[in-house]
């Protein structure tokens, strides 16, 4: 955000923004910035408040609080005094950052496809090592593809999904056991570095972006997917449900479906166990009849 932060803050206190917050009684200038999205990428947001920037609005999106949430989120927004919105992001509300001096937009996890403006400059975090994974939800497909390596992505918005330039991009081994949130735990340990290089040199990064080329789009998972039965063998019942691990997973019999949430599939004597696959059974954090 300024060229000389880091001699700054070695001698102020940093206790939370409040050095930003002296910096710019001192007239001291911040990148002006807009955030999109939910909790699960917050990491973005957290990062760019460490870096000092001026966040003129914060839009996320409703969430159940059960699978997806918004709460992190929300709280940041009422703890930093900074104007908040449920509402989907419209043109005008573009056209308002502009006026109010917006330098850049950060998208990261904003379910709602994001109209694109030449006014500042957009960019979204996606959770894959672009081109590969181009879609709303990618990581479960890594899973259960069985991929050898993740990653996280930021790159231009575009106004097709997924495939602007790319700005910076991080990967990451999937390792044996990985589950959705691991997966993401890797994602949020790595955004941090990238939203400091975008703070610190956003026009340098954005010059010298690199065409993606072609990509591999891949659809939202659906039900079938996530569904897992007693006929699966325990490997095979464990990568589904590693795929989806926080989300809800289906166990379906003849008798019926239950859904299951944070569920690992282990092998063992399956007697008098209620969720059975081929050598093992299903423990669950959550589950309930449908």
């Amino acid at each position: 955000c300024n060229g000389n932060l880091n001699r700054a803050t070695a001698t102020l206190a940093t206790d939370g923004r409040g050095w930003a917050r002296d910096l710019r009684r001192r007239g001291w200038r911040f990148l002006k910035i807009a955030y999109l999205g939910l909790d699960f990428l917050r990491s973005a947001l957290d990062a760019a408040l460490r870096e000092g920037c001026e966040v003129l609005k914060i839009f996320t999106c409703p969430a159940d609080n059960v699978t997806e949430f918004n709460l992190a989120v929300r709280e940041t927004a009422r703890r930093e005094a900074i104007p908040l919105s449920m509402e989907r992001l419209r043109a005008r509300d573009l056209a308002q950052l502009r006026q109010a001096g917006c330098e850049l937009l950060l998208c990261a996890g904003y379910y709602y496809r994001v109209p694109v403006t030449d006014a500042f400059p957009m960019v979204n975090f996606h959770p894959s090592p672009l081109p590969v994974g181009r879609g709303a939800w990618p990581m479960p497909w890594i899973l259960l593809k069985g991929l050898p390596q993740g990653g996280v992505t930021a790159h231009k918005m575009t106004r097709e999904w997924d495939a602007g330039d790319i700005l910076l991009q991080e990967t990451f081994a999937i390792r044996p056991g990985e589950t959705l949130a691991s997966y993401m735990e890797q994602v949020n340990a790595r955004i941090p570095a990238m939203v400091r290089a975008l703070a610190r040199d956003a026009k340098s990064l954005w010059a010298n972006a690199r065409p993606q080329g072609a990509g591999e789009y891949w659809p939202m998972p659906t039900e079938s997917d996530w569904t897992v039965t007693p006929q699966m063998d325990v490997a095979q019942a464990d990568r589904v449900l590693r795929a989806f691990y926080g989300y809800e997973c289906v166990y379906r019999t003849e008798r019926g479906r239950t859904e299951l949430i944070g569920g690992r599939a282990v092998p063992g004597d399956s007697a008098w166990r209620p969720f059975l696959v081929r050598g093992g059974y299903i423990r669950a954090e959550r589950s309930r009849e449908l």
